[in-house]
């Protein structure tokens, strides 16, 4: 009897901590996975585990090994900072970037050793195949707009001087410095006097703000750089997504554009093993930057070029080579999941036809990354709606995935976990809707949820099984809410022309499909129709303002972050001009679409505003300025709605940094309680 006593009572206790739910504190504790590349011999992955220090407010990320087979980690390395792996040799030597130095791992084992101690550090560092050279970018003055750099003899002044537009770009304004694409002779450790191949150019590689190594590359015999940018200054670069591959010649020290002809992004240069072919990824269209983005390859022998995606009716996150070279795997969005692909190419390439595309991975998850190819498999990164990332190993012939890192099991595994369910409505204009369902903890039928609408931002981004340390849909259902997450017009992964039906359309048919989604839902006996929110930032913000002005008693309450509240000031503040114009199609002055400064226009609205709503803004964005949320606010305030202003001075359109982060999510759910 006793041991009966004793077993139950562990059942109990395990059973409580099966129920623990998801807080912001436990989610900034989690383990953050990313890869960095699979050893030479194939046997091991190594990969980056961030650690959040909320004291500290900041971060510690290292590195570890783990078999590809599966097995137990090993650490790499401990000192604090942040280190990336930059080539590792077939003894297993690491080479890896530390606070802009290189330091060096002897078989991956003992205590690091310092290479460099080049000034002003390295960034983005890549060794050429021959391993004579290193190849990194840095930071160069090449125009003066700086009061100090203009009237030397005023070192206390503070003023920029700006003659033409892109004078901010995201979150930092211009400052007459760019990033180059720099060479130079390496050996153990040496780095010999660096060559800018960009010496002169008002112009950045890797691309701003997002850009890193992935934009730079070594071409297979070391004679040549290829790097990826947008070789356009001030109007002309705020107007377009124009990057080209530029080609620069080691020995003549001339520069060719290897893409020159398309008005789209070019970008992902990749070379195949065997050096007979080059793949990158291109969309054809100047300004848009949701454009399908398509996988071209290039016979390095003929030069003859082919467009292997043009005949598939999707876009492309990103790709890799097998070892081989005769097949390319890439991951895509599908239908509200990423999801993984393989392309068999024929010796000919001129035989080769979207029959060639096999789906590779099916499932209520993302494949989000692809790290590389060992044997018959591949390391990839996958998450879901419940779960962050962790690498995985896919047996590509099948499908199959075989978890390899467990950072976050033990948390997960004293989770309650939601219930997520597809759910496919008719739109307004009868075409099927995809959303995601994502249920409370313990979610109970027979009772009923408060339910918000979560609003996606983008406009064009997927919305899919991702897993977002800020917008953390687990999250959201652990504190009791029942979220409505769906795949409205604009978004990748229900073909290309859904994906295109929201440019000059913000206010329009996107709007009608959160409502039917909504309205939907709203019709099961477990959703408390009394209690609906919507929530959503950028894009999402900009709906939960639409729908504030036109929602007819819908939701009782409104959560917008960085939403854009008036277009006329948005297009008169924004920096990425591109993205204006190819949305709203055109100026206010001279539109192509007046609708989208009238009819698809918040603020158009606010006389019928009569719900509650908290407005969140970061001061440092750029691409949704400060007025935005200002504009909203006072006009909530002189309304005399219930309204709340979050203002995050230090932040950008996302919300970084840690502590910041606990009280945006803490203000969020406060937010919630007070008025639903």
């Amino acid at each position: 009897m006793k041991k009966i006593l004793i077993l139950a009572g562990v059942f109990a206790v395990s059973m409580a901590q099966a129920q623990q739910r998801m807080t912001p504190e436990l989610l900034w504790k989690l383990g953050r996975v990313s890869a960095e590349t699979i050893t030479p011999d194939g046997k091991s992955v190594i990969y980056g585990v961030t650690n959040i220090n909320m004291e500290e407010n900041g971060s510690e990320r290292n590195l570890y090994a783990i078999p590809v087979t599966g097995g137990q980690p090993t650490q790499l390395t401990s000192t604090k900072g942040g280190e990336s792996v930059v080539h590792i040799d077939k003894a297993g030597t690491i080479v890896y970037l530390h606070k802009g130095q290189l330091w060096q791992l002897t078989g991956g084992k003992g205590e690091p050793k310092q290479l460099t101690n080049f000034e002003g550090g390295l960034s983005n560092v890549r060794f050429s195949p021959d391993g004579k050279y290193v190849l990194f970018s840095r930071e160069v003055e090449v125009k003066k707009m700086h009061s100090t750099d203009i009237y030397p003899k005023l070192k206390k002044s503070n003023a920029y001087v700006y003659d033409d537009l892109n004078y901010r770009h995201w979150d930092t304004w211009e400052d007459g410095k760019f990033q180059h694409v720099f060479f130079a002779t390496y050996n153990e450790g040496k780095i010999g006097n660096p060559t800018d191949i960009m010496k002169g150019e008002p112009f950045d590689a890797p691309q701003m703000p997002f850009g890193g190594s992935e934009d730079m590359i070594w071409s297979p015999d070391s004679k040549a750089i290829l790097y990826v940018s947008k070789k356009k200054f001030g109007k002309e670069y705020a107007v377009s997504t124009n990057t080209d591959i530029y080609r620069y010649d080691i020995a003549s020290g001339k520069t060719t554009n290897f893409t020159d002809g398309n008005p789209g992004y070019d970008t992902n240069p990749a070379f195949s093993g065997d050096a007979t072919k080059m793949a990158w990824l291109a969309m054809d269209e100047d300004g848009n930057e949701a454009d399908q983005n398509e996988l071209m390859v290039q016979d390095t022998k003929s030069g003859k070029k082919y467009n292997l995606t043009k005949d598939w009716d999707e876009t492309i996150n990103s790709f890799t080579w097998s070892k081989d070279g005769s097949k390319i795997w890439f991951v895509a969005p599908i239908k509200g999941t990423i999801q993984l692909y393989e392309i068999a190419l024929p010796k000919n390439l001129d035989k080769f036809s979207a029959k060639n595309i096999r789906q590779v991975t099916k499932g209520q998850f993302d494949v989000n990354g692809i790290v590389g190819q060992s044997g018959n498999n591949l390391v990839v990164s996958r998450t879901d709606m419940n779960h962050a990332p962790e690498l995985y190993r896919l047996y590509t012939k099948s499908g199959k995935l075989t978890q390899l890192t467990t950072v976050n099991n033990e948390v997960y595994s004293k989770l309650a976990l939601s219930k997520v369910e597809p759910r496919v409505t008719k739109a307004s204009d009868g075409k099927d809707l995809f959303s995601w369902i994502v249920y409370p903890p313990d979610f109970d039928p027979n009772k009923k949820y408060p339910t918000l609408l979560y609003c996606q931002g983008g406009p064009q981004s997927a919305l899919t099984q991702s897993y977002s340390y800020r917008w953390n849909l687990q999250l959201i259902a652990a504190q009791g809410y029942i979220v409505v997450a769906p795949n409205r017009r604009g978004m990748p992964g229900h073909g290309d022309e859904w994906n295109r039906q929201i440019s000059g359309d913000w206010g329009g048919q996107p709007i009608r499909d959160y409502l039917a989604a909504i309205d939907d839902v709203a019709k099961e006996a477990y959703v408390d129709k009394d209690r609906l929110g919507a929530v959503g930032a950028s894009y999402g913000g900009y709906s939960v303002f639409m729908l504030a002005g036109v929602h007819d008693g819908r939701f009782k309450t409104f959560i917008a972050h960085d939403g854009l509240f008036d277009m006329r000031s948005w297009y008169g503040t924004t920096e990425e001009m591109f993205f204006a114009n190819n949305e709203l199609k055109g100026p206010y002055w001279d539109t192509k679409s007046p609708q989208s400064y009238k009819e698809f226009n918040p603020s158009e609205y606010v006389s019928k505003w009569n719900t509650p709503i908290l407005i969140v803004q970061g001061g440092q964005d750029f691409r949704v300025g400060i007025e935005q949320g200002l504009q909203a606010f006072q006009l909530a305030q002189l309304k005399g709605i219930k309204s709340r202003l979050l203002y995050l001075p230090d932040e950008n359109h996302w919300v970084l940094q840690p502590q910041n982060a606990i009280v945006w999510q803490s203000e969020f759910f406060k937010w919630l309680d007070e008025t639903l």
